[in-house]
């Protein structure tokens, strides 16, 4: 018999659950946007209807490793999110403010 996974968790000790929870955390900070559209509970045609495109653009889209700032901007907005260009240095980070005002694109 399969044992759930909450009573699986209850008998670890705090300390691996800590731990757990630290990679599930970094796990979710990162993520493909496939794994963020499932994260999100968004199937790829609820998306498509959202942005007005057809199911195969995101699948295409979600393949993609380049595409314009407006295209993904569009997308993260679709899922209910907001995008921000943040640059990273080593004495601090940067939010790039050229792109606020950057208009709905489609998704090609």
């Amino acid at each position: 018999m399969a044992n759930k996974f909450s009573d699986l968790r209850s008998r670890m000790a705090p300390q691996a659950q800590a731990r757990a929870a630290v990679k599930a955390q970094a796990m979710l900070a990162e993520m493909p946007l496939n794994e963020l559209r499932q994260a999100r509970g968004l199937s790829q045609k609820m998306l498509a209807e959202v942005l007005h495109v057809q199911q195969p653009s995101i699948a295409k889209m979600e393949k993609r490793t380049d595409m314009y700032l407006s295209t993904l901007r569009s997308h993260i907005e679709a899922m209910g999110g907001q995008l921000d260009v943040i640059a990273r240095f080593p004495d601090g980070a940067v939010k790039i403010s050229n792109f606020g005002d950057l208009g709905s694109a489609a998704v090609a």
